[in-house]
Order: structure tokens, then sequence, then C-alpha cells
């Protein structure tokens, strides 16, 4: 069975992706789509190149919306990073041209004979979710974004070097908006089976300093190269992969939670219908108003008509 993926929008990000896909040979045909031509045209002929020092083969497929008719899964990358270039971090910055382009995008997606899943990377996460799923029309449960996938990543690498321990040793979710309001929910998080709230006061650890260097961790990065690739896009491909395996991985994405009406991150089972299982954690209260307000203030931001 041909393993088919394509990604619009190949800038720092989308050809991130597209490296780590190809150079592990994940898939046997890879689309890129980009406004640039010239930019396009050049990966795809990079990666040409690279073909004889890899062990896999990848067809390449550019600029062609007709190939996305027996596509398995779509990552968008499309978006305009720089525009977060301010003093005051906000990766809605982006909404008003990542809105356009994502509704460009997702009416070109529809007009195809597309079937698969979506897996959305483009900022503000949540928002352009929701425009994808109510433009294309597809299933909720087969639109997802990389939500919180990356922000429980850097939890566990702010957590994992403050214990001294791997990333991979440490489990637990950040929730919510991929965004200034999402959280670190300590109640989840764990360390080799003992909870954070067991660590903590035996190691020193500081959890609101934590919770601040985990929620600022991709806007550190952004002000030192002025943009972000490698965390978000090996987020975006395993969460790829999770559709592709029907892994039935348990991940937190951005998934539409019917409780509070709106795309959010929390964590769902990942499996080849997409979002197979929404899972139901035992929150605090105080956990649970921080989701409330993360999910109140995506909705508010929803442009009109966009559920």
């Amino acid at each position: 069975m041909t393993r088919k993926v394509a990604i619009i929008g190949t800038g720092n990000v989308g050809a991130a992706c597209a490296h780590y896909i190809v150079s592990a040979g994940f898939v046997d045909d890879l689309v890129l789509i980009d406004k640039n031509e010239k930019k396009v045209q050049a990966d795809a002929l990079d990666f040409e190149d690279a073909m004889a020092n890899l062990p896999f083969h990848t067809n390449i497929f550019v600029n062609d919306y007709s190939q996305l008719d027996d596509t398995d899964v779509i990552i968008s990358a499309v978006g305009n990073i720089k525009l977060q270039d301010r003093v005051k971090p906000d990766r809605f910055a982006e909404l008003g041209f990542t809105s356009n382009a994502v509704s460009e995008v997702a009416a070109k997606i529809k007009e195809t004979d597309f079937d698969g899943k979506i897996v959305v990377i483009s900022n503000p996460n949540d928002v352009m979710v929701s425009i994808y799923q109510e433009v294309t029309g597809l299933p909720k449960e087969h639109v997802m974004g990389t939500g919180t996938l990356l922000d429980s990543a850097r939890m566990k690498r702010a957590v994992g070097k403050a214990l001294n321990v791997d990333p991979r040793s440490v489990a637990g979710y950040n929730l919510g908006e991929h965004g200034n309001s999402q959280f670190t929910a300590w109640s989840t998080v764990s360390v080799m089976d003992h909870s954070i709230s067991e660590w903590a006061p035996k190691d020193g650890l500081n959890l609101d300093k934590l919770n601040e260097d985990i929620r600022m961790g991709g806007f550190t990065v952004f002000s030192g190269k002025k943009y972000t690739n490698y965390g978000i896009s090996s987020a975006a491909v395993k969460l790829t992969l999770a559709i592709l395996n029907d892994a039935l991985i348990e991940l937190p994405v951005s998934n539409y939670r019917e409780e509070y009406g709106v795309y959010l991150s929390y964590p769902a089972i990942i499996g080849r219908d997409g979002i197979v299982q929404q899972v139901q954690l035992d929150l605090p209260q105080e956990e649970l108003d921080k989701l409330q307000y993360s999910a109140d203030f995506i909705k508010s931001k929803l442009p009109q008509g966009v559920k």
C-alpha cells in the first residue's frame, strides 16, 4: 500500500518536515506545494540530489493539487512567522495573514477528491485547525493540530534537565491553546513513576519558573534565529506517522472538544481514522479553570462564521 503525504507551505518548518520524511524514508510519495515556485522547485531538486546517498527512495511531486486526490495526510505549514517579531511574543500576530492563506488553501483542497487527514502546524494553531475543518467540511476527527504536542515536549525537556534525566523519562501534558494561555498540567506530570509533586520539594524545583520556561520556549528559539523548525517538525511528523501507522497512541493535540465547543489541545488516541478516541483526564479545579480560560480565549479569536 502506497503511503502518500503532502506538505503545503515549504518555508523553514515545511522544509524541515520534508527533510525528516525523505531522509527517514517514511513515505513513498511526497507532494510539496508552495506559492514560491522557485523555492519549492529548488527544494524538490535538492531532495532528489540527496537520494543517491540515502537508503530510501521517495517520489516527489511539486505544486500539483490534483496529487491530493489519493494523499493520506496533508501537513499544513502555511504561515509567516516573521510577523511574530515583536517585543511581546504572540502567535496571534499571524492571525490575519494566516487566516486568509489557510482559507485559500482549504478551498483548493475542497476542490480535489482529498479524503484523508489534515495535520495543521499553522499558527495560531487552534484557530487555523477550525478554519481548515470549516472550509473543507471534513469530519472534525479528521482535522487536527500539533497543538501542545510541542509544548509538552518542551515541558519534558525542561523537567528532564532539572532532574538530569532523558526527556522521554518524563510523562505528562501541557494543555489548552498552543499559545500564551497554554499551561503545564502538573497533576499529570510524573518522572520515573513518581509524580512531580514528590520530586519538587526534594530537588528544589520551582514549578512556576519551569512553567514560564516551557511557555516561552518557542519564543526563546525564535529570538535566536527568527524562526523555529526542528521541534515543531518532529511533532508534526510524529503525529503524521501515528495516523499512517494506525498507532493508536495517546498524544496531546488540538482536537475538537464538545464540552468546550472549540478546538484545543487535550490528549486523544490517534490512529488511521484520525482522532479515534478522546481521553478524559481527572484534573483538579485549578487546572480545569485554566483550561476553560484557554478555551474561552481561543473562541474569542475565531473569525466570524467559524465554529
